[in-house]
């Protein structure tokens, strides 16, 4: 049966709304990892974790590249330590946790070692890291008994990631829809928000709550190089965006991202796109849309809200959902 679980662009606010997800019935919460963009998703974390008692946490997606493998140890034992039996992780190779920052994606080579570090550490072993042998030395008290058990996934977007998920991993993370069946746990992350009745999707409350998710698109479509030309108002968004200097380009490009619509972001999201996209649907829609996924080898399906009203956002979608 296919999971519902909720996405969150962390904030300050993030424990609040991961209490009412639980509420709600949400299966497990993901708190983004991008310092650049958020505050730190492990303080967060912990805080849901001291209000809630049955819902599950945890960061969605780590960077490698952020933290030595044995300060994510850390924490994961930490959490653990706040959380028993609920705590899940997610690992992938960077894309506005690096490019917020002027960075591109990590090589699956680099994620690869590091996942096998991280997963070594938390069963207790000795590892080499940076040419020295690390091990997890907390005594009791300082962290829970290892070895540690937590499932890791993958957030991935191809063969390469694919691969190193059938290897290492519990499961792969991904946005949009399944890369392929036969994933074992697979976690969709979506986007966007439910329509009330017959709201016109252009409407202030709708790209209030859902204008991040076609944002994010174009966002994605530039950095991989993409032509934006295809939107409506690409051409100038794209002039305006490329007469800021290289070395501060990518920061504007991502203010705001996953958050809400920057000022040269709002010029060319519209209802049509968020109607286009799939992100502004009714409640019946919504409810095909979940079909389709678990039928194309979904497990479980991570609903990020944004905008002014969250936990607004969070009861539509359980409403729409069945939960």
């Amino acid at each position: 049966m296919l999971e519902i679980s909720c996405a969150f662009a962390t904030s300050l606010s993030t424990p609040d709304h991961v209490v009412v997800a639980e509420r709600l019935g949400f299966r497990n919460a993901w708190l983004y990892d991008s310092p650049a963009l958020y505050p730190d998703v492990w303080s967060m974390l912990s805080l849901a974790a001291t209000r809630t008692r049955h819902i599950g946490l945890g960061p969605g997606v780590l960077i490698p590249s952020l933290r030595h493998p044995m300060v994510n140890a850390a924490a994961i034992a930490t959490l653990v330590s706040l959380a028993p039996g609920r705590v899940n992780v997610a690992i992938g190779s960077g894309f506005t946790g690096r490019m917020t920052m002027g960075q591109r994606p990590l090589p699956w080579t680099f994620v690869r070692k590091y996942v096998t570090a991280l997963k070594a550490l938390l069963r207790d072993e000795a590892v080499e890291w940076d040419g020295a042998m690390i091990q997890m030395m907390q005594p009791t008290g300082f962290a829970p008994p290892r070895p540690i058990e937590v499932p890791i996934i993958l957030g991935i977007g191809g063969p390469k990631g694919r691969a190193v998920a059938d290897e290492l991993a519990d499961g792969v993370f991904v946005a949009g829809r399944p890369l392929a069946p036969g994933a074992g746990r697979c976690v969709v992350l979506t986007f966007g928000t439910v329509l009330m009745g017959d709201e016109d999707p252009g409407s202030p409350r709708v790209l209030d709550a859902a204008g991040h998710a076609a944002a994010v698109a174009l966002h994605a479509v530039y950095e991989r190089g993409g032509d934006v030309s295809g939107f409506a108002g690409g051409r100038e968004w794209l002039a305006e965006l490329e007469g800021i200097s290289p070395e501060l380009r990518h920061v504007a490009l991502h203010d705001g991202h996953l958050v809400a619509l920057n000022r040269r972001d709002a010029k060319v999201v519209t209802g049509e796109m968020l109607r286009r996209f799939g992100y502004a649907q009714s409640a019946s829609e919504w409810r095909d849309r979940l079909a389709q996924l678990e039928a194309a080898g979904a497990t479980e399906v991570a609903y990020q809200p944004a905008g002014s009203d969250i936990p607004g956002e969070l009861e539509r979608f359980a409403r729409a959902a069945g939960l």
